[in-house]
């Protein structure tokens, strides 16, 4: 090897180093609120029952990745047209501003309306600057990498989101223990978001010390920048075409794998499994640590056999894998809890035309009928139950739970303080009827199989990583190099953030309006399935392509 072979080679290295770095403390950034749904729905949506305020949080989560693809749009028109290393310096001081500024919030509490407000227009700017972070930092990185290397080089973009959740669980984890759960719940969840002020200065310094993408000045030079980077895409049929069959062949499928996978893990462990939160963290903070290995050895697979059947391989895996993975979690997590639902299952009896779909967004509907109020008392709880109907209940609904019978009646004409009067007392009934049934309240820690957990989360893992881990190289030499940078930051975040974002919120409010604990995974099924599809008929394999020639 040649002293110029060998320069290169190092300076490859502090380019994927100084890239994935920065990528890392972005994603940490973003992952501490999804980390910590329970502890933000308290403070910021108090009044709110436990499933509506897990819902608001989770909204709220939502809302930045809605942002995303106008963060694409505007950062990926300043990248094709000023540079990539400018732009995704740009992307991370915006991004670690706002998680700091989240860290010093109000509470409800302490300014009310204004608190949950406040904190949806931080998750916003943070939805934004993240728009523009991935698709700088993997054109940067395969822009320099070799055309028989690139899909390796590139994996440490995609591993760098689960070192930004590693380092977002362990940060929270050894807060938790050096400070009791109540101080935590209190004020100590503000810690993590303060913490990353010193993360964001060490990025920060690692990326001004990089240089521009050899592909960018040679266009530069040549004087063959894109004088419109959105007009060529919306107006060449190649380049519209590329972004639809990268949004519909495998990014959307992306969204919603990698979010069941790694967030609605969280939610669903917490929230229904019930399993003690440090335990919960312990597993999913395993099962990314091997995710971060899984994540080049598939890339690099992809630069031997193609991108397109390894991502395919990962969809199927994940579609095949959901719904008995995720019943497994509830029998090996609480085995009590599974046991009581099988044998004294809850019943809502109601007036099916009174009964309505409670996703509400933005928390703004009031749901007053008899059916809407049963239903809302008990998955409020987080209890699963099994409708039926009946055309005589009248002005009333009623939750049968063993022997025993709790009325509810509507909530029609009641103001806020009744309507939650009216909540309380029958939560408080369902609560006793639940206890009588032999339903526990938590999981027994003594009784959960957290290894035989592990394997099915690590399960998950690999048909995750196999469809992330080849996508930034796809990605990449799917479009030209002149609008490179917008024309993949616009369906990856259009994916990741609609797709994949809307994900946790509307597979938890289709748990709680349906009863079924399994039924949200039919959201990430479903896409999976037709992404499977477009992708075997129109995804056409690019690994090895010369960046240079794409037109």
């Amino acid at each position: 090897m040649t002293t110029e072979d060998t320069s290169q080679k190092k300076n490859l290295r502090t380019i994927v180093i100084a890239s994935a770095a920065g990528t890392t403390f972005e994603w940490y950034d973003f992952f501490i609120f999804g980390s910590l749904t329970t502890i933000i729905a308290q403070n910021f949506y108090a009044g709110l029952n436990e499933t509506l305020a897990t819902i608001a949080a989770l909204a709220t989560f939502a809302v930045g990745f809605i942002a995303r693809p106008l963060g694409a749009l505007v950062f990926g028109h300043i990248g094709d047209k000023k540079g990539r290393k400018g732009t995704f310096l740009y992307t991370i001081l915006v991004m670690g501003l706002a998680t700091i500024a989240i860290g010093l919030l109000p509470t409800y509490k302490q300014v009310g309306i204004l608190a949950p407000v406040l904190l949806i227009i931080l998750r916003i700017v943070q939805g934004f600057a993240l728009g523009g972070e991935y698709g700088g930092a993997a054109i940067y990185v395969a822009e320099h990498a070799p055309a028989n290397k690139r899909g390796a080089y590139t994996g440490w973009i995609q591993t760098s989101a689960g070192f930004g959740l590693i380092a977002a669980l362990v940060v929270i984890l050894v807060t938790r223990k050096t400070i009791s759960e109540p101080v935590f719940a209190d004020w100590g969840w503000r810690i993590p978001f303060i913490v990353s002020a010193g993360l964001l200065a060490v990025s920060v310094y690692i990326r001004a010390r990089t240089a521009e993408s050899p592909a960018f000045k040679a266009l530069h030079e040549q004087g063959q920048l894109a004088k419109s980077p959105l007009s060529e895409i919306f107006t060449r049929w190649p380049n519209f075409k590329g972004m639809l069959i990268a949004l519909f062949g495998f990014m959307t499928a992306q969204g919603v794998v990698w979010y069941t996978t790694f967030f609605y893990t969280q939610v669903f462990l917490t929230s229904i499994v019930r399993l003690d939160p440090a335990d919960m963290n312990t597993l999913v903070m395993g099962m990314t640590l091997v995710s971060a290995c899984l994540y080049v050895a598939f890339a690099a697979l992809s630069d031997k056999i193609g991108r397109k059947p390894v991502m395919v391989f990962g969809i199927l895996l994940a579609c095949i894998a959901f719904f008995p993975g995720y019943q497994a979690l509830m029998k090996l997590g609480n085995p009590d809890l599974e046991a009581a639902q099988r044998t004294n299952p809850v019943y809502v009896v109601a007036d099916p035309a009174q009964c309505s779909f409670q996703f509400d967004l933005f928390n703004t509907a009031q749901f007053t009928t008899p059916c809407d109020l049963a239903k809302s008392v008990v998955t409020g709880i987080g209890t699963p139950y099994v409708s039926r109907a009946d055309t005589t209940a009248g002005q009333s609904a009623t939750i049968h739970i063993g022997a025993q019978i709790i009325t509810v009646p509507s909530g029609m004409g009641l103001d806020k303080a009744g309507l939650k009067a009216l909540k309380a007392k029958a939560a408080g009934e369902v609560k006793a009827a639940l206890k009588a049934a032999g339903y526990p309240e938590k999981a027994d820690p003594k009784k959960a199989n957290l290894w035989a957990m592990f394997g099915i989360l690590c399960i998950f893992a690999v048909a995750c990583t196999a469809l992330y881990g080849p996508m930034a190289s796809a990605l990449v030499e799917m479009f030209p190099t002149r609008v490179r940078y917008t024309a993949m930051s616009l369906p990856y975040n259009i994916g990741t953030g609609w797709f994949g974002g809307l994900q946790p919120v509307l597979s938890f409010a289709m748990v709680a309006a349906s009863g079924n604990i399994y039924f949200g995974l039919w959201y990430p099924v479903a896409t999976g399935l037709l992404a499977v599809l477009v992708s075997l008929l129109f995804l056409k394999e690019t690994h090895g392509r010369d960046l240079h020639k794409i037109e």
